[in-house]
């Protein structure tokens, strides 16, 4: 158990200005005993104590007193950059209690510095959601994620308010590499896991809104391990008018690929430069620039595998030899600015202009020749684990020629207006997305000596038992070249107001968005499509002696189809596809308490989706491919908890669980399970250090999710195979050595230029659970009987880590 008596303390920092945006120096800061002054920046930092109310000074001979009371957590770190104007008087005010925002809006905010520390095999915000109820992922080298019951595709990402994709051809997660969000930039993490408000765009399960920062001062980052590493650099000028963040990542999978069991010849290169830049040209009217350029390459070799099943009575095996290989890549550009303009300080403005392109090549020809059979189980015997007894033996030939180049351009404009409590909100926004797509794929499968054809085939095949004479067709043969260019209008206005009711603090929020979209293309025929999603919110905090905040949210969620929803599965375009439309209602509650005298919060939500127009779809790893029909409906509902605070003095940890069951029906045909039907989930993050060596800390990541459906083979009917994958159990630990950081700083020595150093090491997968993304299908040529061989994941890797700040 950590040593309790740490001081419990909170950050509060940022920049002094005057009425002119110009920095203030030597501004006298103080809470009670302790105080600061500002740099020749207007820069400062102060430390406070935490979960109480602090009164802070900010005094300077020219300018007018502010004053201003802190009630923050423990660890919490808060940006606050005041405005001081020439006068003597002193100005009303100002209490800053944290995130009560984003709790009555449904919001959960992360700790930015918590996603850099806790371990992963894919380290990053994405992981961290893992964490949280109502968030699944059963493959821990991807950064995809469902919520709720929805697929990857249902998810929007926004940084500094701009929203960004994920690519479009990638089928498994060792191809991905890195996510869009660079954590060594951000700032603020905010996610809502459903029932978000009109100002988001139209998706079906979640919002995921990060915040890049904007520096205060010189500072850089580096991480450093055997996966890869990061750079991170950012300064501001001397008059604080222009600041800027640059970060490269390089990220190499080798070491997770090669613990595999299949053996393979891997050489990726995942590497990305991200900026974000702002000049203050006036203080009204400020200029931001977000961009990105990603290369992922992939050249994947593999040799042999052999994966072990069945049972202690009945034990199997398949032994797999490989000839070819398989070179994929995806290049991205973004880039988009951000105009704003301070009107006044009830209305601001904003005018943003985005434009990303990405080009991916899929090139794969992959020969497998396989033996499936009974496994030698005899002790000392010099066959032991091999194949006795065969009850298959075949090859196959899998060969892609697939190539996407897609171009988004858009412009949006957007506004709030404050007035009195009431706050308005708009947007309009325009969106050109170009999309030009060859898809070439095709499989043959051959078992015995014999070509196995469709299984769809008429006259039936009947082979090995009666001949066949019609032509060798392959098993699966997809062959499309699309050029399809889709048009979006997108607009909402909303409106938020803080009131009481009663004794009762109640909060408001009511909201409608509207959508038109419309497809053409060469080939395809020209259709016009257009949503409206109201949305409302409601939230009260009653006069209780108990801290207890409720809230309600309900509305209609659309999500109009992007291009890969429209593509079927023999790659035609479909543009009649509608908006998949969903009805959710939520009910939530957070209880803040005290226990051990440290802050804790426990915060439930129930939630129900009713959807219509469904547009049905298989999960392979991470591929989805939709039916492009609207021919389903579904519900989804459940329950998620999460318990979080300070388990141990001056460290954040937490605990979820969530319920879930989600359904569809299509085609009339009776309801089952969704490919993301995760029905239980426990996961739990926890921060500890040695009581008696405190630079020495702990992190661990636990997570347990019940298994979803294993997925069907290739034309199968899903009524027909509604088995489970088994469970999903994982937990990484990692443990870092601080050797220098805020509290413990050098004044000499190789120490010195060090803000931060720690040095860590890593155990992903820790107790080394065999964990299963999908089932390869095998066919047994005498039988026909399908086998799901499990496809496992990554077994327990060691890896060494190393952070630094100057």
């Amino acid at each position: 158990m950590a040593f309790t008596g740490f001081s419990q303390t909170a950050t509060i920092k940022g920049i002094i200005l005057d009425a002119n945006n110009e920095p203030i120096a030597n501004v006298n800061i103080k809470a009670g005993s302790t105080g600061t002054q500002t740099n020749d920046n207007g820069f400062y930092l102060l430390k406070i104590p935490s979960n109480q109310e602090v009164t802070v000074e900010f005094t300077h001979i020219s300018y007018k007193k502010v004053e201003s009371i802190f009630n923050l957590k423990n660890g919490e770190t808060l940006e606050f950059n005041p405005v001081m104007s020439p006068s003597v008087e002193q100005i009303a005010t100002v209490v800053v209690t944290g995130k009560r925002q984003h709790d009555v809006e449904g919001i959960t905010t992360l700790n930015p510095e918590t996603i850099r520390k806790i371990p992963g095999a894919n380290a990053g915000v994405e992981n961290l959601l893992m964490t949280l109820p109502g968030v699944n992922n059963n493959n821990e080298l991807s950064t995809q994620y469902a919520v709720r019951g929805g697929n990857f595709d249902e998810n929007l990402v926004y940084v500094n308010g701009i929203e960004v994709y994920r690519p479009f051809l990638v089928r498994s997660g060792q191809q991905e590499g890195l996510s869009f969000v660079n954590t060594d930039l951000v700032q603020n993490v905010d996610f809502s896991a459903g029932g978000f408000q009109a100002k988001y765009g139209d998706k079906l399960s979640s919002v995921l809104d990060i915040t890049y920062k904007t520096p205060y001062q010189f500072e850089a980052n580096a991480d450093l391990s055997l996966l890869g590493g990061s750079i991170s650099v950012e300064n501001v000028s001397k008059d604080s008018k222009f600041s800027g963040i640059v970060g490269l990542r390089y990220r190499d999978n080798s070491l997770l690929v090669n613990a595999k069991e299949t053996k393979t010849n891997y050489d990726p290169t995942f590497a990305d430069v991200q900026t974000y830049l702002t000049y203050k040209f006036t203080d009204k009217f400020h200029l931001s620039f977000l961009g990105n350029a990603s290369l992922n390459k992939y050249n994947y070799q593999p040799q042999t595998r052999q994966t072990n099943f069945g049972t202690l009575t009945d034990p199997m095996a398949l032994i797999v030899y490989y000839e070819g290989q398989e070179k994929d890549q995806y290049q991205t550009l973004f880039g988009a600015f951000n105009g704003t303009y301070f009107v006044n300080e009830n209305l601001t403005m904003h005018l943003i202009a985005s434009t990303y392109h990405t080009t991916e090549e899929e090139h794969f020809d992959i020969f497998a020749q396989y033996n499936l059979g009974e496994v030698n189980t005899n002790i000392g015997d010099q066959n032991l684990g091999e194949v006795d007894f065969s009850k298959g033996i075949g090859s196959q030939l899998n060969h892609g020629r697939n190539d996407l180049d897609a171009l988004f351009t858009t412009i949006e404009h957007k506004g709030t207006y404050n007035i009195n409590k009431n706050q308005i909100e708009w947007s309009l926004k325009y969106t050109h997305e170009d999309v030009r797509d060859r898809l070439v794929e095709w499989e043959m499968i051959d078992s015995a000596g014999f070509s196995i054809r469709p299984p769809k085939t008429i006259p039936v095949n009947e082979q090995p038992y009666a001949p066949y004479s019609g032509p060798i067709e392959p098993f699966q043969n997809v062959r499309a070249t699309n050029k399809a260019q889709i048009n979006r209008i997108q607009a909402y206005a909303q409106w938020s107001k803080r009131s009481t009711l009663g004794t009762s603090d109640v909060w408001y929020n009511a909201g409608v968005r509207v959508h038109n979209w419309s497809v053409q293309g060469n080939g395809i025929a020209t259709s016009n499509q257009t949503v409206f999603s109201p949305r409302a919110q409601f939230a009260i905090k009653p006069f209780w002696e108990k801290d207890m905040l409720f809230r309600i949210a309900a509305g209609m969620y659309y999500q109009p189809p992007f291009y890969k929803e429209l593509r079927d599965s023999s790659g035609t375009v479909q543009p009649n596809v509608k908006a998949q439309k969903s009805f959710h209602v939520i009910l939530g509650n957070d209880y803040s308490f005290k226990m051990w005298d440290r802050p804790f919060k426990l915060t439930t939500e129930a939630y129900y989706k009713h959807l219509s127009d469904v547009n049905p779809y298989t999960l392979e790893n991470v591929r989805i491919r939709y039916s492009a029909t609207n021919n389903a409906k579904a519900y989804a509902y459940g329950l998620d908890m999460r318990l979080n605070g300070e388990f141990v003095p001056g460290t954040e940890s937490w605990f979820s669980f969530g319920y879930l069951k989600t359904e569809e029906n299509i085609d009339n045909k009776g309801y089952i399970s969704r490919p993301t039907d995760q029905r239980l989930k426990f996961a739990a993050l926890f921060q500890d250090y040695v009581p008696n060596i405190p630079s020495m800390k702990m992190y661990l990541n636990l997570v347990y999710n019940t298994g979803v459906p294993g997925g069907s083979p290739s034309y199968a009917d899903p009524y027909e195979y509604q088995n489970r994958l088994p469970a999903y159990k994982r937990a990484d630990l990692g443990l870092q050595f601080v050797i220098v950081d805020e509290n413990k700083q050098f004044k000499s020595g190789w120490k010195k230029p060090f803000k931060e150093l720690s040095f860590g090491f890593e155990i992903f997968n820790m107790f080394d659970v065999q964990n299963s993304i999908t089932n390869t299908w095998v066919r047994d040529v005498y039988s026909k009987r399908q086998y799901a061989i499990p496809n496992y994941l990554t077994p327990r890797v060691f890896n060494v880590r190393t952070t630094m700040k100057f």
